[in-house]
């Protein structure tokens, strides 16, 4: 069958399993083809080839909640179920994940593999700071425990390891006592970058923090924005709402996706944050995944699918570099109606792990051919600075920009050749950047 990142952008063809308990895919890792790479594969919702191979494993048979002590606010539970499933369970019951990515849709094995990050990156660092254990599965079918204690250098490759040093079964999570499922949001503006900069070091002590960009303003205007900074509230109650989505079109032209209907929708969208209030509450949901109420908004970048560019680069850099960027992309009129700026904290100790102390930009690009020379002039302009690229966004990253800012590669690699030295698991990305043979 064909399969896709979120993104769309490359596709496969695949052989696709999917094993219905954990004896099963313990059989069928045993009994592998040792010339064909495979995958495991959990919700979908990585952007780029990161979830590609040509057998893919489905984890929707990880779909089990296995222990939730209500007291303590920890949770055990199967992999495969998506991060909305678990905050459904735990958050009527006073306990919120500490770290939410942009989507409820991901899995826990998914949100493990990538390491993800959220609006309080700057204070509380990645999705595994909150995990405490987890238990997987190795190329030889035997299934072992890993923690920052237990087999650590296994764990530590793993967050953030893209899936490739084994399958994640279950992982044992730390939850964020609340008492209300609200959170409390403050809106400011900023007409430049340099006032948006100015904006979230006043407010780094904020508990959430993210800002709006318009990718397509020019001259003194370049990087005006709208920061939105946030706490859980205290009021509102432990609710548990559901909002009825749209679904965008099963086709759409990816060419409405152009400067002129981008500039439109950016000065609307400027104009309604500035006519409505400046502090408000709003539902958690609403808060941490503005896009999750447009079912396959993927969509609506047309056919040949689109990426989304996302890249850190360190304190010192970061103002002048995406400066840069953004008179690279306004100059070209592309970008995206999303573009997403937020303040990151320290690096972890995780190999593959993303997020350094510095700032994190994020753009969707419909694909066409002129992106690919502008993604190229944007590699650069990160690499000049330090910065790196998101794995779990990743398309088309080359085999050199990551090798020289990923750091813990050749400490990631030495434990894959332990855990996996027939290099079994393996992906598209892998393959291109060099993670596997």
């Amino acid at each position: 069958m064909e399969m896709y990142g979120w993104g769309r952008f490359p596709g496969i063809d695949t052989t696709l399993i999917e094993p219905v308990d954990r004896p099963s895919l313990a059989t069928k890792l045993r009994s592998r083809d040792r010339n064909t790479h495979l995958i495991a594969r959990g919700a979908g919702r990585s952007y780029g080839d990161s979830s590609l191979a040509e057998t893919t494993i489905g984890t929707r048979f990880l779909d089990n909640f296995i222990s939730f002590d209500r007291q303590a606010g920890v949770l055990c539970c199967d992999a495969g179920l998506t991060l909305e499933q678990v905050l459904d369970l735990t958050v009527p019951a006073g306990w919120l994940l500490p770290v939410l990515p942009g989507t409820r849709f991901v899995s826990v094995g998914g949100a493990i593999a990538s390491d993800v990050h959220g609006k309080n990156h700057h204070l509380d660092g990645c999705f595994s700071n909150f995990v405490q254990s987890m238990s997987l599965m190795l190329a030889s079918g035997e299934t072992v425990q890993c923690s920052r204690d237990n087999n650590p250098e296994l764990f530590r490759a793993t967050c953030g390891g893209m899936g490739l040093t084994g399958i994640i079964l279950a992982a044992t999570l730390k939850l964020e006592p609340v008492v209300s499922a609200f959170i409390e949001q403050r809106t400011d503006f900023a007409a430049n970058l340099d006032e948006i900069f100015a904006l979230f070091e006043e407010h780094q002590l904020s508990k959430y923090s993210v800002a709006w960009l318009d990718c397509l303003a020019r001259g003194a205007k370049l990087g005006r924005s709208v920061l939105f900074t946030g706490h859980n509230s205290t009021r509102g109650g432990l609710v548990n709402w559901s909002r009825r989505r749209i679904s965008a079109p099963p086709r759409s032209p990816g060419f409405l996706v152009n400067r002129v209907s981008m500039g439109l929708f950016n000065r609307l969208y400027l104009a309604a944050q500035k006519s409505g209030r400046r502090e408000n509450i709003q539902y958690y949901r609403d808060y941490f995944f503005p896009l999750d109420w447009i079912h396959n908004w993927n969509r609506l970048y047309g056919g040949r699918g689109f990426i989304q560019y996302q890249f850190v680069v360190p304190d010192t850099t970061a103002r002048d570099a995406i400066g840069v960027a953004l008179k690279e992309i306004s100059a070209l009129g592309k970008g995206s109606f999303l573009t997403v700026l937020k303040k990151m904290g320290a690096e972890n100790a995780n190999f593959l792990s993303f997020p350094m102390a510095g700032y994190t930009l994020a753009l969707d690009f419909r694909i066409e051919d002129s992106l690919f020379p502008l993604l190229d002039r944007l590699d650069r302009i990160v690499l000049e600075a330090g910065g790196r690229l998101y794995l779990a966004k990743d398309a088309r990253m080359s085999r050199d920009l990551f090798t020289r800012t990923y750091p813990g590669l050749a400490d990631f690699q030495q434990v894959r050749r332990e855990v996996d030295p027939d290099n079994l698991f393996g992906s598209l990305q892998s393959r291109r950047l060099g993670l596997s043979e």
